[in-house]
């Protein structure tokens, strides 16, 4: 069986492709601006449709994982709203099957506990991306599977932003504040991994499909538990409102992913589980 990841240098996808080798898959990683440090991606803009064709073509995987995207700025819409559009032609046409992944940011964060059946809502840019890309995939291929999830730690391959800013701030080399009036549902990426692998396998898994973790946290009590995993003192961390900020921004983005808990076989433990492992 062949995967080919799309953001394979990423976060979530260089923990994808690690685990897939190690599972037995033939893995195609890819990247645009960054590679791999151990070599294993090859490039590609998914933004040039074409490439994206000649890829797949060439490659001819059994599945496409797409977890290529970008935050924010001028190519927010090429990449995050557009690509995958590229990805899912290109899949229809060569009998691949599409995993795509998506936010919990496509929600407007007024309530929180948000179920596949709720409709998107988004009120921040990268939100209205993911949105309209999940529009697009689904138009053109209702078989692929449209994955949403939250904020991602606990790699195997190294600290994600989630972990690193904690640590900075609290040893003192970074100054910034935490909100305390934003929740999210946090998850391992290493379970979110496992979770899409197994997934690959299971066609009949269609539509959406929420996969975060069961913990509704705010960002400074992810923050705190973080350091306390890595045995560093939480007092150098402080608190902020996101209400002071311009502008809106989802407050409670947390998701419901019950329906996965009761599909998938794979177990998608609680944040705090997670960071309860400490690092020696």
């Amino acid at each position: 069986m062949r995967l080919l990841v799309t953001g394979g240098s990423g976060f979530l996808g260089s923990e994808l492709a690690h685990q897939a080798r190690v599972a037995g898959w033939e893995v195609v990683a890819t990247h645009r601006s960054r590679a791999a440090a151990d070599g294993t991606t090859v490039p590609l803009d998914i933004t040039d449709p074409a490439a994206v064709e000649a890829l797949v073509a060439a490659t001819r995987p059994a599945v496409v994982v797409n977890a290529a995207y970008v935050l924010s700025g001028p190519e927010l819409t090429a990449i995050t709203a557009e690509g995958p559009g590229h990805v899912a032609r290109a899949c229809l046409r060569h009998g691949a099957r599409l995993i795509h992944l998506s936010t919990d940011l496509v929600f407007n964060g007024r309530r929180g506990g948000y179920a596949e059946s709720d409709p998107a809502t988004p009120i921040i840019p990268y939100g209205e991306a993911k949105t309209r890309a999940e529009a697009e995939v689904i138009a053109l291929d209702p078989t692929a599977l449209i994955v949403r999830t939250s904020l991602l730690l606990d790699s195997s391959l190294g600290l994600g932003p989630q972990e690193t800013r904690p640590l900075e701030c609290a040893r003192g080399d970074l100054d910034m504040g935490f909100f305390t009036d934003e929740w999210r549902t946090p998850v391992s990426v290493r379970d979110l991994a496992s979770a899409l692998l197994e997934a690959a396998g299971r066609p009949e898994l269609t539509g959406l499909l929420h996969i975060a973790g069961p913990d509704k946290l705010n960002r400074l009590e992810l923050a705190q538990l973080v350091c306390a995993r890595h045995g560093v003192n939480p007092a150098g961390l402080r608190g902020a409102l996101s209400a002071d900020l311009p502008g809106d921004r989802p407050r409670d983005a947390s998701l419901d992913s019950s329906r996965a808990a009761a599909l998938l076989a794979t177990r998608i433990r609680g944040i705090r589980e997670v960071l309860a492992v400490r690092v020696a």
